[in-house]
């Protein structure tokens, strides 16, 4: 049975939420009524996904999100608030929260959104085996992302950590499309502008120190990512 955090300090809301949930998806709910207590019991139990308002006293939703995150960077939270602008939902991804519900929404939805986020949180922890590999051969080329160093020929080219860890997600996605938004948000945690442009520089470093192998081509796709050709 799932744990959950809910965090709502609206008591008629969070009983509603919480016997639906308890009920429909027979998940295990804690309760708390503000952010500070909210933090109190995160710190001391386990949890499996946080549902945090976003209005709450003492401490608000983004706050105590931020501080969660410090505590455990992989476990979903969803931010739920009476706002629907914009900005918010910018705070709200920006802030590692992984989905965002606006009031008033129907407990149906939250159910779906609870169950979606905590299928793929069950996935990231059951990666593939081939999703672990650390040595790569590109073309002529060969890459130990352990080592961070690309070789060929007898020379040898260390990368940076960002480079290491961009090279190995385009390597497993080999003659795939590697999306824009997975990287900058398994690398850089954000898809903002600014960190998009940092990965440009990276990729455009990659595509330099694999110009030797003229079978080796690291590809835009337009409107989608990239893609490393190997052929």
């Amino acid at each position: 049975m799932s744990k959950i955090l809910l965090a709502e300090d609206d008591p008629n809301l969070g009983d509603i939420l919480k016997e639906y949930l308890e009920l429909k998806g027979k998940f295990q709910v804690t309760l708390c009524t503000d952010g500070e207590e909210a933090l109190r019991v995160f710190n001391r139990e386990q949890f499996d996904l946080c549902i945090l308002d976003v209005m709450m006293p003492k401490k608000d939703g983004f706050t105590l999100g931020k501080d969660i995150r410090k505590v455990n960077d992989t476990i979903p939270i969803i931010f739920a608030t009476a706002k629907g602008m914009m900005e918010d939902k910018t705070i709200a991804f920006g802030l590692g929260g992984d989905d965002y519900i606006t009031k008033p929404f129907r407990v149906e939805e939250l159910l779906l959104r609870i169950n979606a986020l905590l299928k793929r949180s069950v996935n990231k922890e059951q990666p593939e085996p081939e999703e672990t590999a650390t040595t790569f051969e590109i073309g002529e080329y060969f890459f130990d992302y352990m080592s961070q160093v690309i070789k060929r020929k007898g020379e040898q080219q260390k990368l940076s950590t960002k480079e290491a860890e961009l090279l190995r997600m385009l390597c497993l996605k080999k003659n795939d499309v590697l999306t824009r938004e997975e990287a900058l948000l398994k690398i850089w945690h954000d898809d903002n502008y600014f960190n998009g442009r940092s990965m440009d520089v990276f990729l455009s470093k990659l595509r330099k120190y694999l110009k030797e192998d003229p079978n080796v081509e690291i590809v835009n796709v337009h409107g989608k990512g990239y893609k490393l050709l190997i052929s």
